[in-house]
């Protein structure tokens, strides 16, 4: 047979090469359509093989490869290989279709995971099966019972863009006869696993190989190898003699293993046992032999025979044999497996018939429950309106060590609970299925999110760290039953221990579909990483040392190095290990950005760094390098989609936090890793005493973690643009770890939590490593937590690490609470050692040494001692203090938000240590520095004093005062408050009454995305002082609602009063403000209040203000922290002030100036200056030419570039597109910030710039991110190279987008000032220029007109100039890159009309689509002629100018002439071509029309010189297209594209010079009577003229559907 393909094909599909390579045609717009057939049919045992050349990323999905009993001589082409039937077998992804239909999942290799250069072929067996073959290695069988007659099928579906046929050939004989040996192999189709049974005599080619090596081995090393007993089904021991040697090497030995006994056997705890074994029969066909009936159990759960004869008995303990076969049936042994999982496997019955025991849902299953796929599928019916009934069962009972797994294939998101898993005793043909499996109240053990019920209750409330309603699609669940009666459940493959100890012997699995789960599918292990684990059992098992860490496994061990730090080869399935060992890499980093795990190949060492170089980056993705470490061994571990991932045992730095199990720890804890670059270097080390510390390019970033286990496995997750990553050996360059952890490292880098510049001294005062139960130690010691806080309440005492000192003060903070629990914090004091505790429930269980405080109460040794004491714990909310401290005198005192409470009690112990109960609501707690300032890393805000710099200049008049909102923490001596948690609770007052024209600012410090609402700002009669005590817990939670005394305030560009809408739109919207914007409140001497916005007077917003008035912030929503920064009385005075004209307080340069007001004069103004970009952009922008130029170097995005100076009012800022690339979609944007750019953190693109934005993208107009115009001026992404763009603000604060130096109009309005113009070079624009020849503001004298050549007065009636003669100079003709003017020049190209008809110079052919006429910026409607007439554009045509003769080109006449339109057909273009003109009788039937004398349209008056009766022809004209292009003038033809093969169609038309007086104004004739245009009315829509010589043609117009 040919290897060729067949000349029919997709429609998109382009064949070259003889046929042999397809290319679907458009790849990046277009997935489908890709269809290709072989030329011939297959012959039997011919393997058609096609290569992938090449792939793209647009699309999911990829190539699709099959048969069909279908001819391609007669096939109508469907888009995609899935929709071919009568005959069809389809293999896509990892899935098997016919005729579009799945008939098995989880086939083979994964379709859309091959790359470019990989092959893939199908082949049809002689026994009429289906295989197929993925790079020279057949699948299997994926469908048998094929017709003879079949073509091959490939679909270049989604990412696969092209392939070559290779070959079409049989397979070598080697392959061929391994396919051979496994189809005379049983396959059990349901189990979809090979099981084979191992006896110690079988000749089997795997077991003689594993025989040979070690007998190689035994041999080598003089010892003898003995023999395996038949009796066992497994060696449990193996001889010393296999030890890895100098002969073969471990690794070598893994392999041979691998290769040669890849399923054999199980683990130990998968059943077994010694007492089990059996023969079984040879799966080639040969003889079993051995003892066939000695045997008393038996680990097959089926007999098998050999093809000697000898019949299976399913029923007797022991099977007959014969012909020197042995086999065995069901022995009634409650120690056997299952196939399925780790028992022998299924045998040959003679007669080739096969056993079928598969694990299937049972077909008795709940009322909405919808079984598929041979019943391996359970989906739930109307999954969003009802939400149970979708209990399942398996079919069978479940055999003892038998996995029961199902895969979650679909979730809604519309109820709160998810999937339950569990067993059953009921026998599901005797059951009436409850709605849910809970409500059965016997025989039922269910796993419920993360808890254990027993026949409906709760019996183990937090099971495991996974919980089931967290799981999403494509996560694994399992359970098994052991044969020691334990019940274990799985998730994603991970064992999560015992969940009953004992479970009825006989039970059935049962999955109930509830919630949010809708449908799964039950999962036989037969996966990659199942196979993975089991090999690593067998080598576990014959290894002689279990359990001891094992060296990185080298085909070369380094004799000098044999215990080196490598990546271990179990590694991500995106990722790969090479050098040897060395170096980790994604291969395929720009097509997915994650699966990139990798471990170390052995534990880390105490103190032993293990660090890597990040050798490779690339730009595509977000996130990067993340590192770490876990107690999960490599060898077992299927390995998730991101560490992170991970619910156990595993603690990863990334970004610049630290994540515990998944769960965030620290926030800010070091430099953050996405910023980090090729070449640069992580580490991590584990200390002796715990302590976990990561390094950044050799710097220590402090204790990450405390409590890490011995043992651990370094982690690298290769995310994101990370790469490629190589383990450092050379550690000279690392300095040495701190010796005293706890006081944290002497050398930091930026962001450490530990990196409190300037302190003396350190507070080593720490929770003790040992604490209760449900308790979590982190952040250095300093932080401790509940965990599982909405299921556990107790079990979390934590104790200081050493004794309080005299008058030492013991203080937390607390930082988290739930409403779930009663009762809160607990907090005191005990003499007993940690040591020597053996940690409750709750503190108070102590009976003696603990003096503690519950609620009110002092309590001592577990008893009430006194009750009401000054302080009740249980109403502290977040952000409270608490803190303990005992004196010389031996009494206890407890201290409040910092404020004592008195003596507690009397007569303590010296060597007493601080004890906190996270009990009930408090769930967690920090330990703050006695001084005053918190050093807390995991706080909402992280308010340390690092954060928050305490700047107290001279002259800041100002200070808030100590009473305050419950949120509030005030810093910096009362010049600063931060709002520590919650959205609300952050009222702050002035410390004292605002004097008259006293101005009273602010300046915001940080701002909280996560919340929306923002600052709210005013005056207030409320007298602070008058307030109760600290924290505030009665004050209004926000200021709106701040209504006990007058207040009058601003919220958003709101003015209330009292609460109540006194003015809208005052100002601009306060919740535009950020971090650096400036805010403040003045009451003038006139009553007023005035707001200030960054220094500018806003004016007044509220009258008859009181004279006692206190300012008043709300730190509310996104605004968390503010400074003041008000000065003194008399710099206030100063300020306002007019400058001299001397004073260069305007200066240009000058950071943060803002121009001054002067009182009651006009504000200074902004003069235009010379503009350059700023030197703080995008990542892939790079300035040149004095920063004049603006190239985008790499990637599409991250082209961001804004100008160092702000935009003058009326000034008109421009440049120029000097570099389009059109390998991008879209195109630059452009628009203007309102805030200053110096410290601006560029976002990938311009369409993230959310907070004082205003951003023109294609034809809209966006602020702060959403649309707010539409159809706006061209569509910026067809500017062609060339175009000059500018900006502008007028007088009005209105926007204005000029193109080629005409005014697109108010684009929005309110732009504030100063505003930046900004640019973001993104997808085709590459490099644009500021155009620096055009200084003067816009209305000044103007420099040369656009437009060149000389204008005549006939050109410019009324100020509107004529654009239908005069075009734009070619270098701004957009028509080089418009595809609908292509489009049309196609079309007329078709039309093959001869060249001399048009003009040669291109430049006159002008296209009139939406974008083209609005980047022109074209006026509708024109008037040209003597005397002059409208005539509209003909917008959505486009012209070709035609050729006019030379004396109408001289002749100043043909500009008097009027402008028109005339639709004709195809078939008459010629013959008026021809004749130049359009002449009566010689145009369209729809275009001339004998019309009588008398005619009915009432206008038309007879003839002068015409009979009654005769016929005069004569022309239809028009002033508008909309008229003479209706399909009754202008008919529709269809073509098809040349270029894409589209079909499309065509109308055709003239614009001509009518001679004025030649032709009569009338109402329409033909046509509906609906309004056509509005400029021109009905009645004088139509013009007719019969005069010849009257017209003159002056461009064919094509307009295309």
């Amino acid at each position: 047979m040919a290897a060729e393909l067949h000349p029919r094909s997709g429609k998109l599909i382009g064949l070259s090469n003889s046929n042999r390579t397809a290319r679907r045609n458009q790849p990046v717009q277009e997935f489908n359509h890709g269809l290709v057939l072989s030329k011939e049919p297959l012959r039997d045992r011919d393997v058609f093989t096609v290569r992938i050349d090449k792939k793209v990323n647009s699309w999911s999905g990829s190539i699709e490869i099959g048969v069909t009993a279908l001819d391609p001589a007669a096939l109508d082409f469907p888009s995609s290989a899935t929709g071919l039937k009568g005959g069809s077998w389809i293999v896509s992804g990892c899935s098997v279709l016919r005729d579009g239909r799945s008939v098995l999942e989880e086939y083979g290799r994964d379709l859309d995971q091959l790359a470019e250069g990989d092959r893939v072929g199908i082949q049809r067996s002689s026994r009429g099966e289906l295989h197929l073959w993925v790079n020279g290695q057949d699948c299997g069988a994926a469908a048998s019972g094929l017709p003879p007659k079949l073509w091959a099928v490939v679909d270049l579906y989604g990412k696969c863009t092209q392939v070559t046929v290779v070959s079409c050939e049989p397979p070598p004989p080697s392959a061929e006869k391994e396919t051979i040996e496994r189809d005379e192999e049983v396959d059990d189709e349901e189990e979809e696993e090979e099981e084979v049974v191992v006896c110690g005599v079988r000749e089997d080619a795997g077991i003689t190989a594993l025989m040979n090596v070690a007998a190689m081995n035994g041999m080598m090393n003089g010892d003898e190898v003995p023999e395996l007993s038949c009796s066992h089904s497994r060696p449990d021991k193996f001889p010393n003699n296999l030890e890895p040697d100098t002969v073969l090497t471990e690794h070598q030995l893994f392999d041979v293993f691998n290769n040669a006994i890849v399923s054999f056997y199980r683990s130990e705890d998968e059943g077994g046992g010694e007492d089990g074994g059996g023969g079984g029969g040879a799966a080639d066909g040969g003889s079993g032999g051995g003892n066939a009936g000695t045997d008393t159990s038996s680990r097959n759960d089926r007999g098998s025979n050999s093809s000697g004869g000898g019949a299976a008995n399913s029923d007797s303990g022991t099977g007959t044999t014969g012909g020197g076969g042995s086999g065995s049936g069901d022995s009634g042994n409650t120690n056997s497996s299952p196939a399925s999982n780790g028992g022998s496997g299924q045998g040959v019955i003679s007669g080739g018939m096969t056993t079928n025991d598969a694990l299937l849902f049972h077909e008795k299953c709940g009322t909405l429950i919808k079984l598929s796929n041979n019943n391996k599928t359970a989906e739930r019916r109307r999954p969003l309106d009802e939400f149970n009934n979708g209990v399942v069962m398996t079919n069978r009972p479940l055999r003892h060590n038998e996995m029961f797994e199902i895969r979650i294939d679909k979730l809604v998101d519309k109820w709160s609970g998810s999937i339950e898993i569990g067993v059953t005793t009921h026998n599901p043909n005797n059951l009436d299925y409850p709605a849910t499996m809970t409500n059965l109240r016997s025989g039922t053990i269910m796993m419920s999110g993360c808890g254990i019920l027993t026949n409906g209750k709760g019996t183990r409330r937090e099971y495991c760290e996974f919980s089931l309603d967290e799981l999403q699609e494509g996560d694994h669940i399992g359970l098994m039953r052991k044969a020691s009666g334990a019940l274990h459940f799985y998730i994603n493959g991970i064992d999560q221990g015992v969940a009953a100890a004992q479970t009825p012997g006989v039970v059935y699995g049962v999955v109930d579909l509830y919630g949010m789960a809708v449908k799964v599918t039950i999962v036989h292990n037969h996966n990659h990483s199942d196979r993975l684990r089991r090999n690593n059992a067998i080598m576990r098992a014959l290894s002689p040392d279990v359990g001891r860490p094992r060296p990185a496994l080298s085909l070369t061990p380094d004799p000098e190095g044999p215990d080196r730090l490598l990546f271990h080869p179990n590694c991500g399935q995106k990722a790969a290990i090479i050098g040897d060992g060395r170096t980790a890499l994604r291969p395929h980093a720009t097509d997915d950005f994650n699966h990139g795990v990798v471990l170390s190949s052995r534990p880390l060492r105490s103190n032993e760094v293990f660090q890597v170089r990040i050798d490779k980056m690339v730009d595509k993705w977000a996130g990067s390098i993340e590192i770490g470490v876990t107690t999960h061994n490599p060898a077992y571990l299927q390995l998730p989609s991101t560490m992170t991932n991970l619910r156990s045992g595993t603690w990863m730095m990334t970004g610049n936090g630290v994540m515990h199990n998944g769960t965030t720890i620290l926030d800010e804890y070091g430099h953050n890793l996405d910023r980090l670059k090729a070449g640069d270097t992580v580490g991590v080390v584990r200390k002796e005493d715990g302590s976990l510390h990561f390094f950044v390019n050799g710097v220590a970033q402090g204790p990450a973690a405390w409590n890490v286990p011995p043992s651990v496995y370094a982690v690298v997750d290769l995310y994101g643009q990370a790469a490629q990553a190589t383990i450092m050996d050379d550690m000279v360059d690392l300095p040495p770890l701190p010796e005293d952890s706890s006081e944290g490292p002497t050398a930091m880098s930026p962001g450490s939590p530990c990196s409190v510049g300037g302190a003396s001294t350190t507070n080593d005062l720490r929770f003790h490593q040992l604490h209760g139960t449900n308790a979590v130690i982190t952040n250095g010691g300093r932080t401790a937590l509940r965990q599982n806080c909405r299921s556990e309440f107790n079990d979390a005492i934590v104790i200081s690490n050493r004794c309080l000192r005299d008058g030492e003060l013991f203080e937390i903070i607390i930082q988290k609470m739930v409403d779930r629990w009663s009762g809160s914090i607990e907090a005191g004091v005990t003499a007993i050692r940690p040591e020597e505790l053996e940690f409750p429930n709750t503190m108070t269980d102590i009976d003696y040494d603990t003096w503690m405080l519950s609620g009110t109460a002092i309590m001592q040794d577990g008893n009430t001692m006194r009750n009401n004491y000054g302080c009740d714990l249980d109403s502290l909310t977040t952000a409270s203090r608490i803190g303990m401290m005992r004196s010389a005198s031996g009494d206890l005192h407890y201290y409040i938000n910092g404020v004592d409470q008195g003596v507690a009690c009397s007569g303590l112990p010296p060597d007493v240590f601080a004890v906190i109960d996270l009990y009930g609501q408090c769930v967690q707690v920090s330990i703050t520095s006695s001084s005053g300032p918190l050093d807390n890393s995991l706080c909402t805000s992280n308010i340390t004093e690092k954060s928050f710099p305490i700047h107290s200049p001279a002259g800041v008049a100002h200070r808030l005062h100590s009473k305050h909102g419950k949120n509030v923490v005030l810093l910096g001596e009362g010049c600063q408050a931060v709002r520590v948690g919650g959205y609300a609770h952050g009222i702050v007052f002035s410390a004292k009454e605002l004097k008259a024209d006293e101005l009273f600012e602010v300046r915001i410090d940080e701002v909280d995305e996560q919340w929306c609402g923002s600052l709210h700002i005013g005056l207030t009669t409320l007298s602070p002082p008058e307030l109760p005590s600290c924290p505030l817990s009665g004050l209004s939670p926000s200021l709106p609602q701040l209504r006990t005394k007058v207040t009058w305030l601003l919220c958003g560009s709101e003015v209330r009063r009292n609460g109540v809408l006194q003015r809208q739109n005052y100002c601009c919207s306060l919740d535009r403000l950020t971090v650096g914007n400036r805010v403040g409140v003045k009451r003038c001497s006139d009553d007023t209040m005035h707001i200030f916005i960054d220094g500018e007077d806003m004016g007044p917003a509220a009258t008859a203000v009181a004279k006692n008035v206190y300012a008043v912030l709300d730190l509310y929503g996104r605004i968390t922290a503010v400074s003041i920064v008000s000065s003194s009385l008399m710099e206030d005075m100063e300020s306002i002030k007019a400058p001299s004209l001397s004073s260069d307080s305007c200066s240009e340069g000058e950071e943060d100036s803002t121009p001054i007001r002067e009182v009651e004069a006009e504000p200074c103004v902004l003069v235009p200056t010379v503009m350059a970009f700023l030197e703080n952009h995008g990542k892939n922008i790079q300035l040149s030419n004095q920063n004049l130029t603006a190239a985008r170097v790499s990637s599409y995005n991250q082209g961001l570039l804004v100008t160092a100076q702000p935009l003058a009012r009326q000034q008109l800022f421009q440049f120029q597109i000097d570099r389009l690339n059109p390998s991008w979609t879209s195109s630059l944007s452009l628009g203007v910030i309102g805030h200053s750019p110096d410290r601006l953190n560029f976002p990938s693109t311009a369409c993230c710039l959310k907070r004082s934005a205003w951003l023109l993208q294609r034809d809209s107009v966006f602020h702060n991110s959403l649309k707010i115009c539409e159809n706006y001026g061209p569509n910026l992404d067809t500017c062609p190279e060339g175009t000059v763009l500018g900006l502008l603000v007028d007088t009005n604060s209105c926007l204005h987008l000029y193109v080629n130096g005409m005014d697109q109009g108010v684009a929005a309005q309110d732009i504030p000032s100063p505003c930046y113009p900004f640019i973001d070079l993104y997808g085709q624009c590459e490099q644009v220029t500021i155009v620096t020849n055009n200084m003067p503001a816009v209305g000044g004298e103007s420099g040369e007109p656009r437009c060149q050549g000389d204008m005549e007065k006939a050109d410019m009636v009324d100020g509107i100039k004529e654009s239908v003669c005069w075009t734009p100079p070619p270098e701004v003709n957009p028509n080089k890159t418009c595809e609908y003017q292509a489009l049309c020049s196609r079309f007329k190209d078709l039309l093959t009309l001869p060249d001399g008809y048009f003009n040669e110079d291109a430049k006159y052919n002008l296209c009139y689509c939406e974008s083209c006429h609005k980047l022109r910026g074209d006026e509708a409607y024109y008037k040209r002629g003597e005397p002059p007439r409208d005539y509209a554009l003909p917008f959505g045509w486009c012209r070709f100018a035609l050729r006019i003769k030379p004396h109408c080109e001289v002749s100043n006449a043909l500009k008097k002439w009027h402008i028109a339109y005339h639709g004709t057909s195809v078939g008459a273009l010629r013959r008026t071509l021809d004749h130049s003109q359009l002449l009566p009788g010689t145009s369209s039937i729809f275009s001339v029309s004998p019309v009588k004398a008398e005619g009915p349209n009432g206008y038309s008056e007879p003839e002068e010189n015409s009979a009654p009766g005769r016929e005069v022809p004569r022309v239809r004209l028009s002033p508008t297209m909309r008229y003479s292009g209706m399909e009754i003038f202008a008919p529709k033809v269809q073509f098809q594209d040349p270029r894409s093969h589209r079909c499309h169609h065509a109308q055709v038309g003239f614009q001509v010079c009518v001679r004025p007086g030649s032709y009569k104004v009338g109402p329409q004739t033909l046509g509906n009577t609906e309004p056509l245009d509005p400029r021109f009315s009905n009645s004088e829509i139509e013009w007719i003229t019969k005069e010849q010589g009257g017209t003159l043609l002056y461009g064919l117009l094509i307009r295309v559907e």
